[in-house]
């Protein structure tokens, strides 16, 4: 559909508001009457841009999201041009999910549609190909002024990494604990740094970055005993 500028002005107002309500009430009470009440738009306006409802607004949603879980990690995300660039990017990636805590609307909207779909598995797959090719070229970077072991794939350690911090935000989402999270971040560098790395000098190591101890999950977990 092409828009006009206060087409697609309107279309994102009501997409941004989703996503608000989405953060506030949680997707299961999400109703298509308070996101067209927070935006201040009609039901014909609601349908004029989504014909498909709900399931196609929870799309938009999860697209807006997953946007922005790259734009979030910017611009250190895209400069991993040092060792304290590095750290500076761990630093945002714990922000970011500590603040988020349990509450994850691209995670809440991608379930909803359902994972096994096509246009969610889309939508994710392309936040983590964007994700990890970003880290690559990092890695690569690294590799190209000497800081970083050359036998290292970049591709495949980028991936590992990425895995890592997925899995880290999915225990956070479980559990409400970041330190998991923390802990794939910092043995993750500190492997790419290889030897230097592992004896835990500089920015990622025992004096700053390197996660000591045992991750704990945390009181409040909703996991079995």
């Amino acid at each position: 559909m092409l828009l006009t500028r206060k087409g697609a002005a309107t279309k994102q107002r009501i997409i941004e508001g989703a996503a608000e309500e989405i953060r506030d009430q949680g997707v299961f009470s999400l109703r298509l009457e308070d996101v067209m009440a927070r935006t201040a738009t009609s039901k014909s306006q609601l349908f004029h841009y989504f014909p498909g409802g709900k399931d196609e607004l929870l799309l938009a949603v999860a697209r807006y999201e997953a946007a922005r879980v790259i734009d979030d990690q910017q611009p250190e995300l895209g400069s991993l041009t040092s060792w304290d660039a590095w750290w500076q990017w761990r630093e945002k990636v714990v922000a970011r999910y500590r603040e988020q805590g349990e509450n994850c609307p691209l995670h809440t909207a991608v379930s909803q549609l359902g994972t096994a779909t096509d246009a969610a598995r889309a939508v994710a797959r392309e936040l983590l190909q964007q994700w990890q090719d970003q880290l690559a070229a990092g890695i690569r970077h690294m590799q190209h002024i000497g800081e970083a072991p050359t036998e290292l794939n970049a591709d495949r350690e980028a991936a590992a990494l990425l895995a890592g911090v997925q899995g880290g935000v999915m225990i956070l989402l479980t559990t409400g604990g970041i330190a998991h999270l923390e802990a794939a971040l910092d043995r993750g560098i500190a492997h790419l740094r290889g030897p230097a790395g592992q004896g835990g000098q500089g920015h990622i190591g025992t004096q700053q970055g390197e996660f000591l101890g045992k991750p704990k999950v945390s009181d409040h977990s909703i996991l079995p005993d």
